[in-house]
């Protein structure tokens, strides 16, 4: 049953999870109701198409050759798979909507109300499932138990975003964007900025399988090959968490940065370019700070793996290198958050698209040459990460070099188109002063000739 429903949800959240990238439409785009009205009907088709998809899979051949053949699991899983596949359908339409408030809230600066909805999400799902596991419902439909879970926590989490939304932001901005911050936003825009985002975190979710497949077969399917992947499971977590939070500080640019038309609504905010890197920089601070603390003091990694998860001691002394290379992911993480919040400020996400394919080919490329350099198992797989995450960052940061040459060389072109303007009434001036001299040299000849024919 665990099995099923994990399988389930994974799926769910690769098909469906580049729907929470739709926020950071709602953090730059949405200055009006309109604007939200357009949001909220994208998401709401996404849903429509995301449910469409969940029945197909549950009921037809496609589930069959996705679940059963592609992760070769029995009929018996493949069959609670797809039920539960089935009961989840629902689930990514009550996701994006709560991620849309959330965007738009957090354009706000009401990000604690953001917080505070996660955490019940949290809360929810754990008092739901102590709840359900009294009932009948464990020997009716087990499956329903987790599901049923979820549901609630999504549904606390948008009942609270919403309930944000409406009470500190609906009355307080205009039905329609003015011209002072861009007009109103057409979907096509929103789609357009979307859509890199959207295939950077499917490329983020997809990597994770790609590892544990090649470190595998790596090890041609062997009991340590088992061990590595269950080595990989247990330190993603754990090396996840020192710098998993670094990836919003792409919210702060659209948030702050009065570059954006958007933010002119919010003029009196205090905050500089040169505060938000500064704040920046204390993050990755703390980040490889925290990092280096954790994983490089002797036994205190082994002992958190022993004491939270619960495995043994020769267990946690594998996850200690793959731990430490943990140590090393927030330089490059820092760097992708901080360029794409620019990036995002500007609405040029489609300089991005090129970094999440850059990913995928270091990640792969890593995967296959570092086993001839003796790197194997789950080092092998955490390190490929960390090429892949700098490959992505490196890509990120040449795509921001690009932008701001381009807004160098505008500026410098709009100078000049000043400067000709400035400089057209003197040329105006010096070719009539020019005409009139001649004029006079003119009449001053013809004076001369008058009174050179009267003598």
């Amino acid at each position: 049953m665990l099995a099923s429903y994990g399988l389930a949800y994974s799926l769910m959240k690769f098909f469906t999870g580049p729907m929470s990238d739709f926020k950071n439409v709602g953090l730059v785009f949405v200055n009006s109701r309109r604007d939200r009205r357009k949001a909220v009907l994208c998401m709401a088709t996404a849903g429509v198409i995301a449910f469409v998809l969940h029945i197909l899979i549950a009921y037809t051949d496609l589930g069959y050759y996705i679940i059963n053949k592609l992760h070769h699991v029995d009929d018996s899983v493949g069959g609670k798979t797809r039920k539960a596949f089935l009961y989840l359908a629902a689930f990514p339409l009550l996701d994006a909507m709560a991620w849309i408030h959330a965007g738009i809230l957090l354009k706000h600066k009401y990000s604690v109300i953001v917080g505070s909805a996660s955490i019940s999400d949290v809360v929810a799902q754990i008092v739901f499932v102590a709840i359900l596991l009294h009932s009948n419902l464990e020997c009716v439909e087990p499956l329903l138990i987790p599901i049923l879970s979820l549901y609630m926590g999504a549904l606390v989490r948008f009942t609270i975003v919403g309930l944000g939304y409406y009470c500190n932001i609906h009355d307080n901005i205009p039905d329609s964007s003015g011209l002072d911050v861009g007009g109103d936003a057409t979907i096509k825009k929103m789609l357009s900025f979307w859509w890199p985002l959207a295939l950077i975190l499917a490329t983020q979710r997809i990597s994770r399988p790609i590892v544990n497949l090649f470190v595998s077969r790596d090890l041609k399917g062997t009991a340590d090959a088992t061990e590595a992947v269950a080595v990989l499971t247990a330190t993603y977590p754990v090396g996840h968490m020192p710098y998993g939070w670094l990836t919003e500080l792409r919210a702060v640019y659209p948030a702050f940065d009065k570059n954006n038309p958007s933010n002119k609504l919010n003029a009196g905010s205090p905050v500089t370019k040169s505060h938000i890197k500064k704040f920046t920089s204390c993050c990755v601070a703390l980040s490889l700070t925290l990092c280096f603390a954790v994983f490089w003091t002797p036994n205190f990694s082994e002992k958190i793996l022993v004491d939270v998860i619960g495995v043994n001691y020769a267990f946690a002394d594998l996850c200690v290198v793959p731990l430490r290379i943990f140590s090393f992911f927030p330089v490059p993480v820092t760097a992708r958050a901080h360029l794409t919040g620019w990036l995002m400020t500007l609405k040029k996400t489609f300089v991005l698209a090129p970094s999440s394919v850059l990913r995928i080919i270091v990640l792969i490329t890593s995967l296959v040459v570092l086993p001839y350099m003796g790197v194997h198992g789950a080092t092998l797989g955490v390190g490929s990460l960390l090429a892949g995450f700098i490959g992505e960052s490196t890509m990120v940061a040449i795509a921001a070099c690009y932008v701001y040459r381009q807004q160098k060389n505008n500026e410098m072109s709009n100078e000049l188109v000043v400067e000709g303007e400035d400089a057209a009434p003197m040329s105006e001036v010096c070719s009539r002063t020019q005409m009139d001299a001649i004029e006079e040299l003119a009449e001053e000849e013809e004076e001369e000739e008058e009174e050179e024919g009267r003598q």
